[in-house]
């Protein structure tokens, strides 16, 4: 059986880039489909050239780092894209309007109320419980807001 796979080695190669599909399968991180596309080069290299086991790994090296360098990058924008552009839960606060709960005084504290949950807030200018406003800016955990 070992003299089988000797004399044909695009096999072993063949059966490597299929394992590395099923693991990549199961990061989703695109490094392992590169290990894949470079075992398929060097079983490419492999039925074409001969049994040349250096230039096999050679190959498969080669193969697999120019994967890295334009095909991991090109996977991860295309089927990432607008990923980068959500924004994080305090971020997605920005522009959003709220009812005053708790009075707040021009360089004091007061709470605003967004969705059920209470925001610690400032703002530059008086403010009474029961007015609506806009967030406008953050500051840790701490919301700005003015009046609509």
């Amino acid at each position: 059986m070992i003299e089988y796979f000797l004399a044909n080695t695009w096999q072993v190669w063949a059966i490597i880039a299929v394992l590395c599909l099923i693991m990549e399968l199961t990061s989703g991180d695109f490094f392992i489909i590169c290990l894949s596309i470079g075992a398929l080069g060097a079983a490419v290299v492999a039925s074409l050239l001969g049994n040349s086991f250096y230039l096999q790994l050679l190959s498969f090296i080669i193969v697999s780092l120019v994967a890295l360098l334009y095909v991991r990058p090109a996977a991860k924008r295309w089927l990432h894209k607008g990923e980068d552009k959500r924004v994080s839960n305090a971020d997605a606060l920005l522009g959003r309007t709220g009812r005053v709960t708790e009075d707040i005084k021009a360089g004091n504290n007061g709470y605003v109320q967004i969705d059920g949950d209470q925001w610690r807030a400032v703002s530059s200018q008086d403010i009474a419980a029961g007015t609506t406003v806009r967030v406008v800016d953050r500051n840790s955990t701490i919301i700005t807001v003015e009046t609509l």
